[in-house]
């Protein structure tokens, strides 16, 4: 062999190794350590290497016997904790260009095996999700699988049921006997910032971008933990379809999928040649911002399934459609510092200052380094030029470093030893991978929990923002929670840009604090893994702060949303004699520790209302905010356990599955009448 050959080799062996590395962080850990772009040009490489030295697959049978009982196929989402389930018709993957010319050599190619000028297609969203095959019999849905390998998918009914928008039952509907139903996950652009900032208020790191969270939690084991995440679903692709002939071309399935209520892709052009193809990739690319998905590309396809199934595949990807990816809004900037943020935990957060750069509609100058671990395996330096990118065009990232262009004189960065603000050692706990500051002295963390405790989604107590907490903590006349309730008008006069009004105004937000719910000031007390939405269940189970500080493990596991490593967290808290101490003097100062029973009686207790339709009495949260406050619980999903639905007007899928499950279905109306009937 010559030596050019078995050098080609060597990079054909190295290439599938880091292929199948990247798939396994992608598809089954749902955790990416490159960019989509950088990894399809890893593709790319790895498939003209085999089509030049190894098209018969050599490599892959060498490999799987030295390597692995499992044979590399790009995009396999199996877990061994999921049952499989074999595709009726395999789920290939797509070829990809981010090419013009490729594009039409594509479409040159298709017309070369009809012999034909032009071809009729459709373009569509490629959307940024995770691939599902929905299967419907006699219309109704009997299993829901992943894309798995292509040919077997894992089986995750279960965890989809409560998503909103999935269709369960079409049998009113003219529907095939038998219908494979191809579609995508994912999680709007709103719910994955809900979810990162619940998680950045209990200083939990936060997810990179809505896909990666989409997949887990399609993943997780748990259907109740799936359920607290709002996934939604889009439909688009067909799978087996028993007769074959049932539809004739993807636009008039398409047709079928919008008459059957089903949620379809906004944008479905059908177009009679393949430069009306490209007009319509250039205008989806400019449209795609509006829709609720994410989406990264267009996917143009033969519009007869005739034809499609003429064309064939190869072992990968179906020779009748190609994806056109858009360039992702990526940046290279100059990394000009790293500095540390100290989080109310005591969590050390490094954060890159950039040289401001234009991403996604906006300037950005900082981006996240979550921690140690991903500054050491990314060889993060300052003065490297390295490249931004918004992760689901939200949160921008370092996304890797150009190592050609960093300096001779470049040196590691250290991650500090000390706390940056208090100079305390830091720590790091066993399985965790954060270091944090260990002193409750410490000023930033002391300004950070006072934050947190005043915040919108805690306490809410109005003009009590960062600024001026810091002066109080910088002055000492607050170090902790209670400290807010001794304040009189002389210590805020005594603070910069305070007069007179301003001082009475805070003081007046603090007395009306007092009165806020009793989940509230739980949350805002800042107990570890604890965030709103345990903060209610706790309350609602046992009333009083009392009573909770007096509870036991096995009590706190009962309560479904909370877990052990929860429970433990709020033993915890409520054991340490600092907190014991914090909530008497809170007490003292006449703040809600228990939920007023008085005349209202918690008659809603142990009932789960589901609000769906346009509510016109009240706003959904003001709806939720009169459940709660009687003892109810507010979910997202329809299910055997759920109480009342409250429907407004445009109700959907959600009222069609309670009126199967025979669950009593209320007008805003009548859930007055239900509450001036339990005597409100």
């Amino acid at each position: 062999m010559k030596k050019e050959e078995g050098e080609s080799f060597e990079r054909l062996r190295e290439l599938k190794k880091v292929v199948r590395k990247h798939d396994e962080n992608y598809y089954r850990l749902s955790s990416p350590s490159i960019s989509d772009q950088a990894y399809d040009l890893l593709k790319k490489e790895l498939d003209a290497l085999e089509q030049e030295i190894d098209p018969l697959g050599l490599l892959d049978q060498e490999s799987d016997r030295e390597e692995s009982d499992t044979p590399i196929d790009v995009g396999d989402d199996r877990l061994d904790s999921f049952q499989s389930h074999k595709h009726r018709v395999p789920m290939l993957s797509l070829d990809n260009t981010y090419d013009k010319e490729e594009f039409f050599e594509f479409d040159q190619r298709l017309r070369k095996i009809f012999d034909c000028n032009t071809l009729p297609y459709v373009v569509e969203p490629k959307i940024d999700g995770v691939a599902i095959s929905l299967t419907y019999i006699d219309g109704k849905l009997s299993l829901a699988t992943t894309r798995g390998n292509g040919v077997e998918g894992d089986i995750v009914t279960q965890n989809l049921l409560h998503i909103e928008n999935l269709p369960t039952d079409l049998s009113s509907f003219h529907l095939p006997p038998l219908i494979e139903i191809r579609g995508e996950i994912f999680m709007n652009h709103q719910e994955f910032c809900r979810i990162n900032e619940e998680r950045e208020r209990l200083e939990l790191s936060l997810y990179a971008n809505p896909r990666n969270l989409a997949a887990g939690t399609v993943k997780l084991l748990d259907p109740k933990e799936s359920r607290k995440r709002k996934l939604e679903i889009v439909l688009y692709g067909l799978g087996a379809c028993e007769p074959n002939t049932y539809f004739s071309k993807q636009s008039s399935f398409h047709q079928a999928l919008k008459n059957w209520g089903a949620p379809i892709v906004e944008f479905l052009q059908s177009v009679s040649n393949a430069d009306e193809a490209w007009e319509s990739i250039l205008e989806l690319e400019q449209l795609r911002h509006q829709y609720a998905y994410p989406t990264d590309g267009a996917v143009i396809k033969l519009d007869s399934l005739e034809m499609q199934a003429r064309a064939g595949a190869t072992s990968k990807a179906p020779r009748w459609a190609i994806a056109y990816k858009f360039e992702s809004e990526r940046q290279e900037t100059l990394l000009e510092d790293i500095i540390f943020q100290v989080g109310r935990t005591g969590t050390i957060t490094p954060v890159a200052c950039l040289q401001p750069v234009q991403l996604a509609g906006t300037i950005v100058s900082r981006a996240s380094l979550h921690n140690a671990d991903e500054i050491a395996r990314k060889d993060i330096r300052i003065g490297d030029q390295v490249m931004v990118e918004k992760a689901g065009e939200i949160i921008p990232q370092v996304i890797e470093v150009i190592f050609e262009k960093r300096k001779s004189d470049s040196t590691p960065f250290k991650f500090p030893v000390h706390c940056p603000a208090c100079s305390a050692q830091l720590i790091r706990l066993d399985g965790e991978a954060a270091w944090r500051c260990p002193s409750l002295e410490c000023t930033n963390q002391i300004m950070a929990r006072l934050e947190y405790f005043a915040s919108r989604g805690c306490m809410d107590i109005e003009n009590l923002g960062e600024s001026v907490i810091k002066q109080l903590v910088d002055k000492k006349i607050v170090s902790k929670i209670s400290d807010l309730y001794q304040l009189t008008l002389e210590h805020l006069l005594s603070l910069e840009g305070f007069a007179e009004k301003s001082a009475r105004n805070l003081l007046e937000a603090l007395e009306i604090s007092k009165k806020q719910d009793l989940w509230r000031l739980l949350c805002g007390l800042g107990i570890k893994h604890v965030g709103s939405a345990a903060a209610k269940d706790l309350a609602r189970n046992f009333h009083s702060l009392e009573r909770i500080s007096s509870t036991s493990l096995e009590e706190l596991i009962a309560i479904d949303g909370i877990g052990d490593i929860m429970a433990q967290s709020i033993l915890s808290f409520f054991n340490a004699e600092v907190s014991r101490s914090e909530i008497e003097k809170l007490e003292e100062f006449g703040l809600q520790t228990e939920v007023s029973l008085g005349d209202q009686a918690l008659f809603l207790q142990d009932k789960t209302f589901v609000l769906t339709g346009s509510l016109t009495m009240y706003t959904r949260d003001e709806a939720s905010a009169k459940i709660e406050a009687y003892g109810g619980k507010v979910s997202s999903s329809v299910s055997k356990k759920t109480s009342y639905l409250l429907a407004g007007p445009g109700a959907g899928s959600k009222l069609a599955k309670a009126e199967s499950l025979g669950i009593e279905i209320l007008s805003e109306e009548q859930f007055e009448e239900l509450l001036d009937s339990m005597g409100r």
